[in-house]
């Protein structure tokens, strides 16, 4: 079928060409999807455009929200469908993928319940004036979403632009999109109006280019490489039209020693091995205070050894990385890493009959990684963790916040006056104290520092972020 939806219709790409849908896990071409070109993104923002003006912009938030909570009923009722979906599109275990399409529900729960409950503020000021300052939706949003959370990211970036009123035009990942072409169905079943979500499929430099230069959208929102970051922000900037990005992480597990090892150990193990490492918020530093860092490192590799990856229906620790190209990257990372001589101090194991072809990569554990090292600093995105040690609290901070990203860190100690210290020095998005990712959480805003980007996702201040304000100011003298 055409996986390109322009004005709530689903239509083929007017070049008529399309992209190969490769299974990670044998190499395999499955499927075909539209490659969506500018004529294509033109026709999507002309519609979006046209639905402002039209049925989606009249709607009153209660409608909007009522939609929206439609919506979330019905990907619970497609749940199972959907995950087996994503999980052939990326190779990832199912209870993962089922996993992603609960949180995608939840998303269009929280944010349609939340659609009209968005309430502007009074000011006082002269006599004989009334002055309010209301939220009113940017217009046309642009929403480019990656290939680690195909599903997750549909939610995360549509349901508080929807819910706030813009209308959408989604370029998902050529790498990985279908779970998002089968949403958009189901967002339609609905009572989406036409042209409030449209959706174009297709190459980033090609429609994602052509998308985040368009003079006709109002806001973009991007997830990836701090390289395409910049590319999109210098597109969006030449028609003055803001964005948030979300562009990655080096995230530290900072681990005194007055931790309870039983308690932070599996934890730190799968911040790194889910979705096998390919996750923006990954904990892919593990810093150990000097006096238990043999110790504690111990049993991180312990845990590391029983990891096991294979295909999404043997549902083990991890699956593929996701194509070919980022298979070879993160394998780099590693064989140069092993060349350095870094030590490798465990590696996961790939479960037996998967195919040679596929792209699985057994987790590594290396330490103690040299603090200057490639492994220590860059973004792996792959299931690669660097231990570190540091001497003292005042050391441990130095080296949190020594690479050039700021997403998420971990801290574990049970000392109430060190967690407070460290949450308010280490120039990270999100602390977690004695836990990490908390489910997920899409109560919480979420977003990064330094070059992990700007803006936030999530929790009420993604509504903000997809909202403009405006003041009104009337004399009635």
């Amino acid at each position: 079928m055409p996986t390109l939806l322009i004005d709530g219709k689903w239509v083929s790409s007017i070049a008529g060409a399309t992209i190969d849908v490769i299974n990670p896990c044998d190499a395999k071409v499955f499927s075909k999807i539209d490659r969506g070109t500018a004529a294509d993104i033109d026709l999507a923002v002309q519609a979006a455009r046209r639905a402002l003006h039209g049925a989606w912009g009249r709607m009153t938030a209660t409608e909007r929200g009522r939609i929206m909570m439609k919506f979330a009923d019905l990907i619970v009722k497609h749940a199972d469908e959907i995950a087996k979906i994503e999980a052939q599109d990326t190779g990832k275990p199912m209870t993962v993928a089922r996993n992603d399409i609960v949180a995608v529900a939840r998303y269009f729960e929280f944010y349609g319940s939340a659609a009209d409950k968005i309430h502007g503020e009074q000011i006082p000021y002269l006599n004989n004036y009334n002055v309010q300052v209301i939220r009113v939706p940017h217009g046309v949003t642009a929403h480019i979403i990656p290939w680690n959370y195909p599903a997750q990211m549909f939610g995360r970036t549509l349901a508080p632009a929807l819910a706030m009123g813009n209308a959408c035009v989604l370029k998902p990942s050529e790498d990985a999109c279908l779970s998002g072409i089968r949403l958009a169905e189901l967002a339609m079943e609905a009572g989406l109006p036409a042209g409030a979500l449209n959706v174009v499929t297709g190459y980033g430099h090609e429609a994602g280019a052509a998308l985040t230069a368009h003079p006709g959208i109002n806001f973009a929102t991007f997830t990836g490489s701090p390289e395409v970051g910049v590319m999109v922000q210098e597109a969006t900037a030449k028609n003055s039209v803001p964005c948030v990005l979300e562009l990655g992480g080096k995230s530290p597990q900072i681990v005194f020693n007055d931790v309870d090892f039983d308690k932070a150990v599996p934890v730190i193990v799968k911040a790194i091995t889910q979705n096998a490492g390919q996750t923006c918020s990954a904990g892919s530093r593990l810093l150990v205070q000097q006096d238990i860092y043999d110790q504690f490192v111990s049993k991180v590799a312990e845990a590391f050894k029983k990891v096991k990856v294979g295909t999404p229906e043997m549902d083990l620790d991890c699956g593929p990385i996701v194509n070919k190209k980022q298979f070879n990257r993160v394998n780099s990372f590693i064989d140069e890493a092993i060349a350095s001589g870094v030590p490798v101090l465990a590696r996961g194991a790939l479960a037996d009959g998967i195919s040679k072809d596929g792209y699985f990569v057994a987790p590594a554990l290396f330490g103690a990684v040299p603090r200057e090292h490639n492994l220590a600093c860059k973004e792996v995105f792959g299931p690669v963790l660097s231990a570190m040690a540091f001497k003292d609290e005042e050391d441990a901070i130095q080296l949190a916040n020594a690479t050039e990203y700021g997403l998420v860190a971990g801290v574990w100690t049970e000392n109430g006056s060190r967690q407070s210290r460290l949450a308010q020095r280490i120039d990270s998005g999100q602390v977690f104290i004695n836990c990490y990712g908390a489910g997920g959480g899409v109560e919480l805003p979420f977003g990064g520092m330094k070059k992990s980007g700007h803006g936030r996702e999530k929790g009420f201040l993604a509504l903000e972020e997809f909202s403009v304000t405006k003041t009104v100011v009337q004399y009635y003298g």
